[in-house]
């Protein structure tokens, strides 16, 4: 969910709408119409790794007398409570415009223009290239401050070092393999124990889709006062508040956690705002035993909001990606981002991206996502808002749940904002049920991507997208017909 200075009249998903045919002539230009999916709505790391110079035993308590920041009032969207199936993280975001990008820029006499669609001023969060200023940096090495906190009513069980080693180093590990290596995640963490503070949990008034105001600003001015004369913010890019997983509901019951992003209204410490600061509470546990392996991809996914992405997921759950992207599904089994986010990210180069934006037929080899190098996106423009993207999903790297690789198809528009459908999967196979029963992955959409010999047709707008064959080496050909 998306905490905003405005919230957009008009919301709802763009769809994915096209049709699919299953045909031995891919070349056929005789099919049924249907519509594609649409949405509405381990192991601890070694500590001289994971966390700075320590500061000696005793829990972090007390408040430091310090001037507080401008406030702004922040609109709160909420969308409703979802179900377990459908759980995922909450995030927010104050948009700015301070002086740090998320991701790279182009040219605008760049051969990929027609594909790189605006941002859209209106939305928080657009999908649009490049990524306003004021989130974090996606590239290079990243300094992340970890601060566990805890309550007077809600002490923190054990040693807090033990809960930051939920995290880490399996998020680092996360967003290097993701990133092939170019964002260098450094978590570190200054202060070794829990840090207490001066209100019981329940006066902070911390809820599902809390607003800033005056709650969570309250709690920022007391983990700034607590631990600011021990910890220098300016060093660091993002902040990670872990609290302690006794403090709130389960998240079985309703998540918490959530990110607020881009904001140059936070309380400042060191002269620097707290702007891009993740909060994780609970354990996104669902029973089925696989939390010890797979419960820290709650960070990647509020981490993912400090670098300027949106919620995927709508009121209905993972209803409009599924399990293609951790910012849609970060409930159990491992999976990775989107290419399109990979792109926007920083983490593809333009010489790994196909844009068909010109009348007629091109072909166009794409290699797995997941390994490194060669051509990885073919994006189709619809307008300057909106197009389809085309990548190829294999079992590899971070995509521990596919169980139908070949070629994934989603319409990406940056009109439409963060938890309404910014991107749209469309399903090769509507209504089959999907071809995976693992807990927390959607299932309809697992057997979305589209194998050789299947074409998606978008009617309306003249474009046809088939998949030609399937290489040795594991890439894929596709042809991109436009009228």
């Amino acid at each position: 969910m998306q905490q905003r200075r405005r919230i957009r009249g008009a919301g709802g998903s763009a769809g994915a709408t096209g049709a699919t045919e299953q045909t031995e002539n891919t070349e056929d230009t005789n099919g049924t119409r249907s519509t594609g999916s649409t949405g509405g709505a381990g192991c601890a790391g070694d500590a001289d790794s994971t966390t700075g110079p320590g500061t000696g035993p005793g829990r972090i308590s007390g408040i430091a007398a310090r001037a507080k920041g401008p406030r702004r009032l922040t609109a709160l969207a909420g969308l409703t409570a979802l179900t377990l199936a459908a759980l995922t993280t909450a995030s927010s975001t104050l948009h700015a415009t301070a002086p740090t990008s998320g991701g790279p820029g182009l040219a605008v006499d760049s051969p990929l223009g027609p594909c790189r669609i605006a941002p859209n001023p209106a939305v928080q969060m657009s999908e649009g290239l490049p990524t306003p200023a004021g989130y974090s940096r996606s590239t290079g090495k990243i300094r992340a401050l970890n601060l566990m906190i805890d309550f007077p009513d809600a002490p923190g069980p054990g040693k807090a070092l033990d809960r930051l080693s939920e995290f880490f180093p399996k998020t680092s590990q996360w967003f290097r393999t993701s990133s092939y290596g170019r964002l260098d995640y450094r978590p570190e963490a200054p202060l070794r124990d829990w840090v207490r503070m001066p209100l019981p949990f329940a006066e902070y008034g911390i809820g599902r889709g809390s607003p800033y105001e005056p709650g969570y600003r309250k709690l920022v001015d007391d983990i700034v006062a607590v631990t600011d004369p021990e910890v220098d913010f300016r060093s660091y890019d993002l902040v990670n508040v872990l609290v302690t997983p006794n403090a709130g509901p389960s998240a079985l019951d309703t998540v918490l956690s959530v990110t607020f992003s881009g904001n140059p209204d936070a309380p400042q410490a060191d002269g620097a705002p707290l702007s891009n600061t993740s909060f994780v509470y609970s354990r996104q546990d669902d029973g089925s035993g696989s939390y010890a392996d797979t419960g820290y991809r709650v960070l990647p996914h509020e981490n993912g909001h400090v670098f300027g992405l949106p919620d995927l997921y709508t009121v209905d759950g993972g209803g409009s990606v599924g399990h293609w992207d951790i910012m849609s599904e970060d409930w159990g089994a491992n999976n990775d981002l989107l290419g399109w986010h990979k792109w926007k990210l920083g983490w593809l180069d333009d010489e790994q991206i196909r844009c068909a934006s010109r009348a007629g037929s091109s072909d166009h080899v794409l290699g797995p996502l997941a390994t490194t190098g060669g051509p990885k996106l073919a994006f189709v423009p619809i307008s300057k808002e909106s197009g389809y993207a085309v990548e190829v999903r294999t079992r590899e790297g971070n995509d521990e749940a596919v169980c139908e690789p070949g070629v994934l198809i989603y319409r990406v528009d940056s009109g439409v904002d963060t938890g309404r459908g910014p991107i749209t999967v469309a399903d090769s196979k509507p209504n089959s049920g999907g071809c995976t029963r693992r807990p927390n992955v959607h299932a309809e959409l697992s057997d979305a991507p589209y194998r050789p010999g299947q074409t998606f047709t978008d009617l309306e707008n003249g474009i046809r997208i088939s998949v030609l064959t399937q290489e040795q080496d594991g890439s894929f050909t596709i042809r991109v017909r436009r009228s």
